[in-house]
């Protein structure tokens, strides 16, 4: 009978504190209480016995590797990989866009990653179309000239946009020299396109290396980028936006805006989509010779048009003018808020800042003359301060780094056409 009581006494320690219990112990214990049971005369009353305690203890160990069970599989949940805290996920890319593979420990929301966009716009405007804001409604755009279709200004929340209107519209820039070769050796071409929700296949636009209307003599004139919904093609090459490689063309709820950017280096031709780079040619087969815009469907808007002349290395330049002009970096309108393709020139800022640790960097805003002089001010002080915030989150050291703005005050351009506005407004990189 003591054997019973000793047993009844382990198992109300287990009941008390089961997660201090040892299963070993357990197994030890019953094995021991189990061969004294034998010894003694098995009559009935001791089988029934013995056929409880074999329950008790079966429920018991039950108990306790449900309670470690619990304790383990919580400790491997937590353990999941996590965000860095800035939006930034390494590794698991998809091909050239930086873009992270899905995964369950990632948090929910929104994902931009910006670590492998290495667009960078050029540092000299040729020519620039926003449309302005006294364009007037329902007029061809005056900074455009016509090949054939339709196209006209309209408004989109609030801001002036070029409308195709017509099925087969082709748009060139309105330049002089355009009968010309007017492309440098190193350009990058900007724009946003709104492309609707259609089940045609024939909304897409097409960015043409050649002006088919003015100098319509080069292989180039041609060959074009074509947006799509989701991807990008150019020749043989084509590429969906990570994510988006099973999405239908109809799949997507309502339009929207897609930022596109081209880049041309001697030869080389990269095409981005948002924050990712979907084009990659190392060679390019003509020599881009103007630009020729062309819609195949009505309802798809451009804005924010810019080509620009590519520049000399930020090293090179902070080696011989103490400084880096850069117009690459944008805001939000009237805001300090970064647009996602900002990201380009900022993390060549930082690679060059992690390369070269004694460069130090006063970081200063500057706007064109529209608006208010004393807001101008205002604003270019707190977008020098956007970018420097963002340059510390990213890991550089904090006394590496100041702001500074100095509004419409210091032009490095003409304020009376679009290209000088937008090249007056900048960040400049000044070490110190």
């Amino acid at each position: 009978m003591k054997y019973y009581l000793i047993t009844l006494l382990a198992v109300l320690v287990l009941f008390v504190s089961p997660q201090k219990a040892n299963a070993q112990f357990l197994k030890k214990l019953k094995n021991h209480v189990e061969k004294k049971v034998s010894n003694e005369a098995e009559d009935r009353t001791t089988r029934k016995a013995d056929n409880a305690v074999d329950k008790v203890f079966d429920k018991t160990e039950g108990m306790i590797d449900k309670a470690f069970g619990k304790k383990k599989k919580k400790k491997e949940r937590s353990s999941g990989n996590q965000s860095n805290g800035d939006g930034i996920y390494n590794d698991n890319n998809k091909g050239d866009s930086g873009a992270s593979e899905e995964n369950s420990a990632k948090p929910k929301g929104p994902k931009v990653v910006w670590n492998k966009f290495d667009f960078v716009p050029g540092d000299q405007v040729i020519f620039e179309d926003g449309p302005a804001a006294d364009e007037e409604n329902g007029e061809f755009p005056s900074r455009w000239d016509l090949l054939k279709g339709g196209a006209e200004i309209a408004e989109v929340d609030g801001q002036n946009v070029i409308m195709f209107t017509g099925t087969g519209s082709y748009i060139v820039p309105y330049l002089k020299g355009s009968d010309k070769d007017y492309l440098p050796d190193v350009f990058t071409v900007e724009l946003d396109v709104y492309i609707p929700k259609s089940h045609s296949t024939n909304n897409r636009l097409w960015i043409y290396l050649g002006d088919q209307k003015n100098y319509n003599r080069s292989d180039a004139s041609h060959r074009g980028l074509v947006v799509m919904p989701h991807s990008l093609e150019f020749g043989d090459s084509e590429k969906d936006y990570p994510g988006t490689e099973n999405i239908g063309w109809t799949v997507e709820r309502e339009g929207s805006w897609k930022h596109i950017s081209i880049a041309y280096t001697k030869g080389k031709f990269k095409a981005y989509f948002n924050d990712a780079r979907l084009i990659n040619i190392p060679h390019l087969d003509v020599n881009p010779t103007g630009i020729t815009i062309h819609t195949s469907n009505t309802g798809i808007f451009i804005k924010n048009f810019r080509l620009a002349k590519g520049g000399v290395k930020y090293y090179d330049r902070v080696l011989s003018d103490g400084k880096i002009i850069v117009n690459g970096i944008r805001f939000d309108v009237n805001k300090a808020t970064l647009k996602p393709e900002s990201m380009g020139p900022i993390n060549k800022i930082y690679k060059l800042m992690v390369k070269n640790p004694d460069l130090k960097f006063s970081v200063e805003g500057h706007t064109d003359s529209d608006g208010d002089a004393a807001s101008n001010l205002k604003l270019s002080k707190a977008r020098g301060k956007t970018v420097m915030d963002k340059l510390i989150s990213m890991g550089i050291s904090p006394d590496r780094l100041k702001y500074n703005g100095f509004g419409e005050s210091k032009p490095i351009d003409n304020n009376s056409t679009p290209e000088g506005k937008a090249n007056n407004r900048r960040v400049e990189f000044v070490k110190f």
